[in-house]
């Protein structure tokens, strides 16, 4: 059974029992306190139990303790050293004078081995605390896997072909829009190359959708760079846990970027905020680098799955008193790409089990491929609370006065190619072979309406 989190476990602390202060709404806060996992580690187990096996709190609760007993002797023995100090100085007999000397020198020495000892101590309870998972949110429902997530509504009917509905995989290849051979050839597996209006749509796909969110839904571009510190990943709580899936730099010791998330988050690290600033809306269009295992089966054809993929990415920094009605604003902007492109699509609630590492909630949007036969996931929406600004130091300034508070962080694509494009090439397909371009997408397009056969190589022709 999962446990009810009560305010005094729903209030935030990531490191050695730092409070930041008051008991928060039920809903509106989370990541562990240290001083609940010393006090109540059994419940901060059950909380978690949905989400991950793998939450070190017995080694959290043995390495506190180790620290305490450490930093408990060498303050004793610190107290002793002043007092000794204070007694040389007004000790006159030689002889004593000296023998307090040596003692204060051996008790320097027995101080500055402890606090090496502490400082091991708080590296070590510091590193399991970056591997505990965020608290759902106690609305997420309970599951083990993805076959716990929950559809919660649908919009738009799938289309009703009259000719049998073809994969983009087969739809690119006949209109020379997609070359997997040679993407092959250049890179290896799962990449692939667009060409002429291929590329073209997507290009399209990823300016209009930077323009929309921009103009009608209130955000500020940013162009970060795709190149980030260990420090920026930790900060989205990527590392250390899922160091496995990314691309590293060892020589330089950098990082390319999984999503736009990651240094877009950062922008404000170590920093405090105007409460007036807030909420800070944040889009990003990168390319992103992730090198997760890519099963055989419905992944291998076409370009559903790849280690190089490009994705508009929305980013919140938020009062934690709005987060939950900007979660709901978030899925809303994203929900709305999917129905200017007229495309069928639904949200899943996603279940603890499948929630993932930093997330307190998250809804996928989900738009159907006819040509593929499955829905695909094409923006992720969650709501970190906490969790990500107190890893990445990010507070505000109460406007009435006050100690700095953390802001609360959420993001969702908006949308992910090239999941979009597939929808768009298969729900947009016509019976011989050509596509029709969404009518948003055409002035992006220089007016085209249908992508045809690409001419043969050469110049292109005006």
């Amino acid at each position: 059974m999962r446990a009810r989190l009560t305010p005094r476990m729903m209030r935030g602390v990531v490191m050695f029992g730092v409070v930041e202060g008051g008991v928060a709404a039920e809903e509106t806060e989370s990541v562990l306190d240290l001083r609940l996992i010393r006090e109540d580690p059994e419940a901060v187990k059950t909380a978690l139990a949905s989400v991950s096996d793998e939450a070190p709190i017995d080694a959290i609760v043995a390495a506190d303790e180790r620290r305490r007993v450490l930093v408990t002797e060498v303050e004793g023995l610190k107290a002793e050293l002043n007092a000794g100090s204070k007694e040389v100085g007004r000790t006159r007999d030689p002889a004593q004078r000296e023998a307090l000397i040596g003692r204060m020198r051996e008790l320097g020495d027995r101080i500055a081995a402890i606090d090496e000892s502490v400082k091991a101590a708080d590296a070590e309870l510091h590193g399991l605390l970056l591997r505990t998972p965020n608290i759902p949110l106690p609305r997420v429902p309970v599951g083990a896997d993805e076959t716990g997530n929950v559809v919660v509504a649908e919009h738009g009917a799938p289309r009703a072909f009259d000719f049998p509905a073809r994969p983009h995989w087969e739809l690119g290849e006949a209109l020379g829009i997609i070359d997997f051979e040679r993407g092959v050839k250049i890179s290896g597996s799962r990449f692939y190359v667009l060409r002429g209006a291929g590329a073209r749509l997507q290009r399209a796909l990823i300016a209009w959708m930077l323009d929309l969110h921009i103009t009608r839904h209130g955000y500020r571009e940013v162009y970060p760079p795709y190149l980030v510190t260990a420090e920026t990943l930790i900060g989205t709580g990527n590392l250390p846990k899922f160091a496995d899936t990314l691309y590293h730099d060892a020589h330089e010791d950098k990082w390319l970027i999984p999503t736009a998330e990651v240094p877009v988050t950062n922008l404000y690290r170590d920093e405090i905020l105007d409460e007036s600033l807030l909420p800070i809306y944040h889009v990003a269009y990168t390319p992103c680098f992730r090198r997760e295992q890519i099963s055989a089966g419905r992944d291998v054809r076409g370009i559903k799955r790849g280690y190089q993929f490009d994705k508009v990415e929305m980013v919140k920094f938020v009062h934690p008193d709005q987060s939950l009605e900007e979660h709901a604003r978030l899925i809303r902007e994203a929900s709305e790409v999917l129905e200017l492109l007229g495309l069928p699509y639904r949200q899943v609630q996603l279940c603890t089990g499948d929630l993932g590492f930093a997330a307190a909630d998250k809804v996928d949007l989900e738009t159907w491929a006819p040509g593929s036969d499955e829905w695909l996931e094409v923006s992720s929406c969650g709501v970190f609370l906490d969790f990500q600004a107190r890893r990445a130091n990010i507070r505000f300034r109460p406007e009435g006065g006050g100690r700095p508070r953390f802001v609360h962080t959420l993001n969702g694509s908006g949308l992910a190619l090239p999941r979009t494009m597939i929808a768009v090439m298969e729900n947009y397909q016509r019976a011989d072979g050509t596509i029709e371009i969404p009518e948003v997408l055409r002035p992006y397009m220089g007016g085209q309406e249908i992508i045809g056969p690409e001419p043969p190589l050469g110049p292109a022709r005006p």
